[in-house]
């Protein structure tokens, strides 16, 4: 049975068309016969991929509530599980830019990846359909599917094709923390689906339902409310990451394959996870920690901008600078307010284009000179110019300069924050001055400074197919600073609906 509050789709299935594509393709790259030609492959079905997700957002109604283009079918019929499928305002538009972000890493991982490139590119294609999955599953269960499997492929990107020595320890780092993250995740799920059991005086497993709009709908005592908001902020700080949950992403920044580092930084899919389930699921117990939510926000915004300022290696200064601007991002979701959700979610959006295109240029000036640490990138300009412009830009947005995609979501998040938590809101202005010192002191002594490393002069500039995509990441952080209404207005009904279950203060 599916609740009214999907708009089941009629015509073809295009989120499990979007979702399943990408292993379909994963299987074809094992029958071709060179393996040489996986790259090729791979990225014609990231482009057919792309495409769907345009026909998604044609037929996407941005001022309808509730969930569009649902896919309903029974998969585990005696625990009431289904494969559900559908997209709100809230996750509409992850679907282009986590497609964009994939073409990306394909494109900067084009020369780069020589061993086992059929491989390389099979596990990139079956991690995009999971992290698809994980925006489009309306199933508790189905979503902690798709969660977990998400691991498999990057544990196996990171320790195989990493940089670093201690690239095997880092993956292994990254898959604990992650798979001890899902434990009280899954426990969360579970005690919803019991507590709904309970709510319609039905036994289990009969009475167990896993569906969301259920779940929103089954009263939950407030001490079951606690427990079930205590269980899901600890599951989705340990992916966002907050503090202190944080300690695998510098190691995997630093060791890990630097298009992979792009996914994990551009790609907040814990920070996803407590606008789409922690408030709607247990609102009463968010109103009553919210100075929990503001207060991890808040030291990883000030931690992560003072580490960034200590760092002499550009992938850790990058880590540790996407931390401070997800405990933005946390700061804003604990206002509770229609500007702080809605920047928020701007924020989210601006991961994949900013951070994740950072990292993309990042991996670009890798090849090029073989290292990231600041003594060796003297001068860079010189003999790159376009990478180096198009690094400030990105850098710019980062800052939330204005006429960037960056101003609109941090303004959204500091107006909400100041007037709902002040001293929060004034600490991270503070941490804007210092997003700012630590970018610019970087970029100058690394692109603008004397050269120090001879390879440096010899360096090739963006090659046409990376200054392709280069271009587009950069039109579209243009054009949603400039215009920041268009996001506005497709993410308002879901900020709203999220709004609308937290009762207010008081």
């Amino acid at each position: 049975m599916v609740s009214d509050y999907y708009s089941l789709s009629t015509g073809f299935p295009l989120l499990s068309a979007l979702i399943f594509t990408l292993p379909l393709g994963a299987a074809c790259l094992w029958l071709l016969p060179d393996e040489k030609q996986a790259r090729q492959l791979a990225l014609t079905v990231g482009l057919l991929d792309l495409i769907l997700v345009l026909a998604v957002l044609m037929q996407f109604d941005s001022g309808q509530a509730g969930f569009q283009l649902v896919e309903s079918a029974v998969w585990i019929p005696t625990l009431n599980v289904h494969y559900l499928l559908g997209v709100d305002g809230l996750s509409v538009l992850f679907l282009p830019l986590t497609g964009l972000l994939f073409i990306g890493v394909m494109l900067t991982s084009w020369n780069s990846t020589r061993t086992m490139p059929r491989l390389y590119y099979t596990l990139l294609l079956l991690l995009q359909g999971f992290t698809l999955g994980i925006f489009c599953a309306l199933d508790t269960v189905l979503f902690f599917f798709f969660w977990e499997l998400s691991l498999l492929p990057l544990y196996f990107l990171i320790s195989l094709w990493g940089l670093g020595p201690n690239r095997r320890y880092a993956a292994m780092k990254y898959t604990l923390f992650m798979l001890a993250g899902g434990v009280p995740l899954l426990f969360g799920i579970i005690l919803l689906a019991f507590n709904h059991a309970q709510a319609v005086a039905i036994t289990v497993p009969a009475g167990l339902s896993f569906d969301y709009h259920t779940l929103l709908t089954t009263p939950l005592a407030a001490e079951t409310q606690t427990l079930v908001f205590l269980l899901l902020l600890l599951g989705f700080a340990v992916k966002t990451p907050l503090f202190p949950f944080h300690t695998w992403l510098p190691l995997v920044a630093l060791e890990g394959p630097t298009p992979i580092v792009a996914l994990l930084t551009g790609l907040k899919l814990g920070a996803y996870g407590l606008l789409r389930f922690v408030l709607p699921l247990a609102p009463e117990a968010a109103r009553e920690f919210h100075w929990l939510l503001a207060g991890l926000g808040v030291i990883g915004i000030l931690y992560g901008a003072v580490l960034a300022l200590a760092q002499s290696n550009l992938r850790k200064m990058l880590a540790f600078a996407s931390m401070s601007h997800v405990g933005l991002v946390a700061l804003g979701i604990a206002s509770f307010s229609l500007q702080g959700v809605q920047g928020a979610i701007f924020q989210l959006l601006n991961f994949t284009l900013v951070a994740g295109g950072i990292f993309l240029l990042t991996g670009f000036l890798q090849q090029r000179t073989g290292s990231n640490e600041l003594i060796s990138l003297g001068g860079a300009a010189r003999s790159m110019p376009l990478l180096a412009a198009f690094f400030l830009l990105f850098g710019l947005a980062a800052m939330g300069v204005p006429g960037t995609s960056g101003f609109p979501a941090e303004f959204l998040i500091l107006v909400s924050a100041i007037t709902t938590h002040t001293g929060a809101g004034l600490a991270a202005l503070f941490a804007l001055v210092l997003s700012a010192a630590y970018f610019l002191s970087f970029y100058g002594k690394a692109f603008l400074g004397p050269v120090t490393n001879p390879v440096i002069n010899d360096a090739m500039d963006l090659r046409p197919r990376e200054l392709i995509l280069v271009t587009l990441l950069a039109l579209l952080i243009l054009i949603a600073g400039i215009y920041p209404q268009g996001v506005l207005d497709l993410t308002r009904v879901a900020a709203e609906t999220v709004i609308a279950r937290i009762p207010e203060p008081g």
